[in-house]
């Protein structure tokens, strides 16, 4: 019984359909929001149109706000940015890399949900948070290393450049209703170098 159990550790049969599952229920509450709204994603909704059990589910996410952010996590997650020697190009990275998943269909739909279902909601205001200190980690992870490098002023607060670094492309996104393109990325990059370093 031991042997077989290890055997089949081994050959790891569950992980393709472990992906599929994920991947299936994060691309169902996607596809709800797009099309009905926050308030349409139920394990129920999910699970129907994912085609997997309720159990299953569970079993990946504790609650429904899990799962929306888990979900959001697809489209705007964490990054890792290689360490080229210049804030310039680290931005540039970063805001390039942001302003093509904002432009895919239903990205506006989805963070504009979540972030009103995070006012709404003190469960998903926690969760909430948690995803956007994630998704900001490597910001100011590059902030740092310039701020070590001298770029970067030492009495510049990391947070704070990390959240000037964020918001400028989802307010473009979600208030003026307009998707940041090339050209917005290079005007961002000028004036957050130009807010945080010794040039003028």
């Amino acid at each position: 019984m031991v042997d077989t159990q290890a055997r089949a550790v081994e050959r790891g049969p569950g992980r393709p359909r472990e992906a599929r599952v994920t991947g299936a229920a994060l691309n169902a509450v996607v596809e709800l929001i797009t099309e009905q709204g926050v308030a349409a994603v139920t394990m129920d909704a999910v699970a129907a149109r994912a085609g997997v059990s309720k159990p299953a589910l569970y079993r990946r996410w504790p609650s429904k706000q899990a799962l929306i952010v888990a979900a959001a996590e697809t489209r705007i997650g964490p990054l890792s940015v290689p360490d080229r020697g210049d804030l310039r190009a680290e931005l540039r990275d970063v805001l390039s890399s942001r302003s093509a998943s904002y432009r895919l269909p239903g990205t506006d739909r989805l963070l504009a949900e979540l972030i009103g279902a995070a006012a709404r909601d003190s469960a998903v205001r926690e969760e909430y948070a948690a995803y956007a200190d994630r998704v900001t980690s490597e910001t100011r992870i590059i902030l740092e290393r310039a701020q070590a490098r001298g770029e970067v002023r030492p009495d510049v607060d990391i947070r704070s450049a990390a959240t000037l670094v964020a918001a400028p492309l989802v307010y473009r996104l979600l208030a003026e209703r307009d998707l940041p393109d090339a050209r917005f990325v290079d005007n961002l990059v000028e004036l957050i170098v130009r807010a945080v370093t010794h040039e003028s």
